[in-house]
């Protein structure tokens, strides 16, 4: 595995709400959600949802990339479910293969738990991911499901 920090050493990680994004940020965030949810895994499905006006924003950037390198949103407790959600992760290609979607996920369970103490965290991961997200303490709860015509499961971090 690569190092990201080698590759990008002036890259810069943001959390924000949606009212603290620019209108470019958002436009770019929204570009690498089209690129790799809809071009990408080829599902068509209403990216630019409510839940984004309900959410954390969280992303790395890098000035040699126009889109982010790696992007997630965390829904507030209540609103996709009872306690708080991690969903939308994603690298962009150019960050594949370099630990920046480890380090991700990692920063978006510390600003999860930070933000939201002692609630866990449910999210509905891509079932050839459940793997990948094991490694940040999540367990499989329940039975895989269709969504957007991809396997996902539930899963379960507690707080």
């Amino acid at each position: 595995m690569a190092n990201f920090s080698a590759r990008w050493p002036d890259l810069k990680w943001r959390w924000s709400r949606l009212d603290g994004l620019t209108a470019i940020e958002l436009q770019r965030i929204h570009g690498a959600r089209q690129q790799v949810f809809v071009l990408e895994q080829h599902c068509a499905y209403l990216d630019a949802d409510d839940y984004d006006e309900a959410s954390f924003h969280l992303a790395a950037w890098s000035p040699q990339q126009r889109l982010p390198l790696a992007y997630a949103r965390v829904v507030d407790p209540g609103v996709k479910y009872p306690e708080p959600s991690i969903g939308r992760v994603l690298t962009t290609s150019a960050a594949r293969g370099a630990g920046l979607g480890r380090e991700l996920v990692r920063r978006a369970v510390a600003h999860t738990v930070a933000a939201h103490p002692e609630q866990g965290i449910r999210i509905s991961a891509q079932a050839h991911l459940e793997a990948f997200y094991r490694e940040t303490g999540f367990v499989a709860v329940g039975a895989v499901y269709l969504e957007d015509d991809i396997p996902h499961i539930e899963m379960w971090r507690s707080g």
